[in-house]
């Protein structure tokens, strides 16, 4: 049996340890004592492309990873919050905005990571924002003057040009991975 995984959150009299409980398939944390499964399951992002008058919302991290690089306003789901009501959230929280959510734009998977990303076309609710405590600046950008050398994730990248191929379009399906066989 492994011993390697992710951590398991400290429950006092808890003893895990790392096996397939019956009727699984995988290898989980169980409590030798007690039988409870501690289930380590994928993280959620929410996130938007946020636009105002054709331009296109960034901020510049402030926090690792990728401290310095441009990003989308998104961030971790909270518990007992709808995905909506986060990507709203991530947006005051690093942006200083309030935002109006139009469609989801896309759902990606970052198996290495463990992610799956929900992302949402959006626009400012006010033309005002500004940097909040993760974000070092916020800026409007057009199309042309994105810094695409400088942006911090892959799947910003995705979603700007996800948000490119449907701001004319007022119904689609949300893309996926480019790459991906499902689209």
């Amino acid at each position: 049996m492994s011993q390697s995984g992710p951590p398991v959150p400290p429950s006092p009299g808890a003893h895990f340890e790392r096996r397939i409980p019956d009727g699984d398939t995988h290898e989980r944390y169980v409590c030798g004592r007690c039988g409870h499964i501690h289930y380590s399951n994928p993280k959620i992002v929410v996130g938007s492309v946020v636009v105002h008058d054709g331009l296109i919302l960034l901020c510049r991290r402030a926090i690792e990873p990728r401290k310095g690089l441009w990003t989308l306003p998104a961030g971790f789901l909270e518990e007992h919050e709808t995905p909506e009501d986060g990507a709203r959230r991530e947006a005051r929280e690093e942006a200083c905005a309030d935002i109006i959510l139009d469609a989801l734009l896309a759902v990606y998977t970052v198996p290495h990571i463990s992610q799956v990303q929900l992302m949402y076309r959006a626009t400012l609710a006010k033309p005002e924002f500004a940097a909040g405590s993760e974000s070092l600046e916020v800026k409007l950008f057009a199309w042309e003057e994105i810094p695409w050398e400088e942006l911090a994730f892959p799947s910003v990248k995705w979603a700007l040009r996800h948000y490119r191929d449907s701001e004319n379009v007022s119904l689609f399906a949300p893309f996926v991975n480019p790459g991906s066989k499902l689209r």
